[in-house]
Parts: structure tokens; C-alpha cells; sequence
């Protein structure tokens, strides 16, 4: 049987396997161009991360959240409430009326000091006028001592007579004791003249003595009338300041007492506190720039400026401070607070309230 099997020639061209295959040659330009992209990309993963050579150049935390000068308003007196002139979450202006409470107490107070007043002055009055009598008896004392002075007088001129009578014999010894019993008796009527116009003097000054009693009375009724006017100020409860109201706490008919929390009143006056860890705050300075994301805002982003740090750690206003002293001890980083001042011109800093929680970032560069 002839073999009709043919075979191609083993060096053929198309039988020759290729050695190997190699990709085609890419210019400078293209591989300078891949050689960047993956530099930025790593640039961009070192950033985001805060690795070096990006680190310390800002500082992060999410231990942050929105404050506000929230204020606790409160009766300072006791009683019903009569009227409640606001509602939930209303915008007050400063001085509008908020709560009323039932005010007959306090207007019966007041009544009752302004008749104690009327009374004080009246004694004062009474005092004064007393004073003028007691003068007015001085002046009559003064009259009689002049009187009993020139009985005094006649007398000792009678005595003289009676010594140059009884000499010569024109009357007897009889005549003279009488004129000398005269004269004792007008000495003994100055010295009592004289007794009362001293005991009338200490009448005037008892007087004036008791005037600055009576002037501290007047005074301390006046005290009491403007007390009691204040608590019937108090008895209408205004805004401090102008702000937004919180819910409010209570109702017409209710009782209440001084220091209830009726509501809470928030101002627009709004800054960021940032408790950053010790060690964050190496190169912190006021001034330095800062930005934060508001987690209500859809993570929109604010600006603003470092304006103060803490004197403390928080730990150190704590009311009940840790004791290190005994027992082992873990050294834990402390937090200090950073306050930062929100940019004016914001729009979204307008629906920022007091609580809300923030992840802020400090520009550790440049500031005072």
C-alpha cells in the first residue's frame, strides 16, 4: 500500500513558533504621564489620611458640637399663672412679655408699705414739730432764769441796805435775817431756773437723738415699698434678650414657685467647642483658620476662626476629679476645649442650633 501521508517541510514559515510576545513600545510622554497620576493618587491617599509629609498640618476631631447662650427663664415670685403670651418655638424680641402671674398678693404689699412709709413719715414729722416745742419751752426756761437772776439781783441789793440799816440801828436783826432768807431763797430760784433750762436742752437733743431712728424707719419702709414693688414687676415675666423660645414648660392655672423652669430662651449668638486631645494642641493659636461639618447640614461645610482655647483640661472642671494617686494607673489623654468663632456671611450658619454635633478641622498653620 503506497503511503499517501504528505508532510510540510519543517523550517516553513508558517510552522516556525513565534519566540515571544512583547507589548508595543509607549513613548516618554505616556509613561511620564502614568508616573504622575500615580504620584497624585498617592499624594491624595496621604493627604486624606494625614500621613506624612501632610501631617500636623491640621487637626481633626468629631468630639465637637454647636453652643449657644441658652437661658433658663424663671419666676422670682410665687403664684398662679394667669397668662402664657407666647407658644412653642417662638422668635421674642427683648423686653416682650413671655408669663403673667396673678398679681393681688403683691399689689396688697405694696399698699401695706406705702401705709407703713405714710406712718414712718408722719413720726419723723411728729418728731420735728415735737423738737420745735421742746425749743420753744427752752426760750420760756431762758426767760425765767433772766426773771429769777433779777430777783436775785433786788435781793442782794436789799441785803447791802439791811447790813447799813442794822449798823446804825433803823432796823432790827429781825428785818435783816428776812432780807438774808430773801436772798437765799432768789439764789436757790436761779439755780432752779438754770436746772430746768439744762434739763429742757437734753429734752431737744433726746429729740434729735430719736430723729435718726426715726430716719432709719423711713428709710428702711422705703426699702420694703421698693421690694415690694419689684415683686410685682416680677410678677409679669419678660425676654431678657431677643431669641427663639424653647417648648414651653407651663399653663394657665398653674402654680408656680421661684426658680421653676418655665422655658428656655436661645439667642442667635452661636460658637463651635471642639475638644481636641492634649497632644493636638501643640501648634493651636487663636486666629489660626478652621472648618467644620455639621452633621444636620448634610455634611455641608462651614468656616471660622480659633478664638480661645481652654485654661484646663475638662477633667479639672469636673465635680468629682480623678484620683491618680492610689491604685494603677493608665495615663489617659486629656480634652481641651477650643472655642471657634463662626464667619459671618454663612447662610447655612443661620439653621445651626445649640447641641448639634460637628467634625472640625483646625489649619494648625500661622495665628497668633
Amino acid at each position: 500500500m503506497t503511503d499517501q501521508t504528505s508532510s510540510a517541510p519543517a523550517n516553513t514559515p508558517e510552522s516556525a513558533a513565534p519566540a515571544g510576545w512583547l507589548p508595543p513600545e509607549r513613548g516618554r510622554p505616556v509613561v511620564l504621564a502614568i508616573a504622575a497620576v500615580a504620584l497624585v493618587a498617592v499624594l491624595a491617599i496621604l493627604y486624606a489620611w494625614q500621613l506624612p509629609p501632610f501631617a500636623g498640618r491640621s487637626e481633626r476631631t468629631d468630639n465637637a458640637y454647636v453652643r449657644g447662650r441658652v437661658t433658663i427663664i424663671s419666676p422670682q415670685v410665687s403664684g398662679y399663672v394667669t397668662n402664657v403670651a407666647v407658644q412653642d418655638f417662638a422668635q421674642v424680641k427683648a423686653g416682650q412679655v413671655l408669663v403673667t402671674i396673678d398679681d393681688r398678693i403683691y399689689r396688697a404689699k405694696v399698699a401695706q408699705a406705702e401705709a407703713n412709709l405714710a406712718a414712718q413719715q408722719a413720726s419723723l414729722a411728729n418728731s420735728a414739730q415735737t423738737e420745735r416745742a421742746k425749743e420753744a419751752a427752752t426760750q420760756s426756761q431762758d426767760a425765767g432764769i433772766a426773771n429769777a437772776q433779777a430777783q436775785l439781783a433786788r435781793a442782794q441789793a436789799d441785803m447791802h441796805r439791811a447790813d447799813a440799816l442794822v449798823a446804825d440801828g433803823s432796823i432790827s436783826e429781825r428785818e435783816r435775817d428776812q432780807a438774808r432768807a430773801v436772798l437765799r431763797a432768789a439764789e436757790a430760784n436761779v439755780r432752779q431756773a438754770q436746772a430746768a433750762r439744762a434739763i429742757g436742752t437734753q429734752d431737744v437733743r433726746t429729740v434729735q437723738v430719736g430723729r435718726s431712728g426715726l430716719r432709719a424707719a423711713v428709710e428702711g419702709a422705703e426699702a420694703q415699698l421698693r421690694l415690694a414693688r419689684i415683686d410685682l414687676e416680677n410678677t409679669v415675666i419678660r425676654a431678657p434678650v431677643a431669641g427663639q423660645l424653647s417648648e414651653i414648660g407651663v399653663r394657665n392655672g398653674g402654680f408656680v414657685t421661684a426658680g421653676t423652669q418655665l422655658l428656655f430662651l436661645v439667642p442667635r449668638d452661636i460658637w463651635i467647642v471642639a475638644n481636641y486631645k492634649e497632644a493636638q494642641t501643640r501648634r493651636m493659636r487663636v486666629g489660626q483658620v478652621a472648618t467644620f461639618k455639621v452633621d444636620a447640614l448634610g455634611g455641608a461645610e462651614l468656616r471660622g476662626r480659633v478664638e480661645n482655647l481652654s485654661p484646663a483640661a475638662g477633667s479639672e472642671f469636673a465635680v468629682l476629679k480623678p484620683d491618680n494617686a492610689t491604685g494603677n494607673f493608665v495615663k489617659v489623654a486629656q480634652r481641651i476645649a477650643v472655642r471657634i468663632r463662626i464667619d459671618a456671611g454663612q447662610p447655612l450658619a443661620d439653621k445651626l442650633r445649640p447641641g448639634m454635633s460637628v467634625e472640625a478641622k483646625i489649619d494648625t498653620r500661622g495665628g497668633q
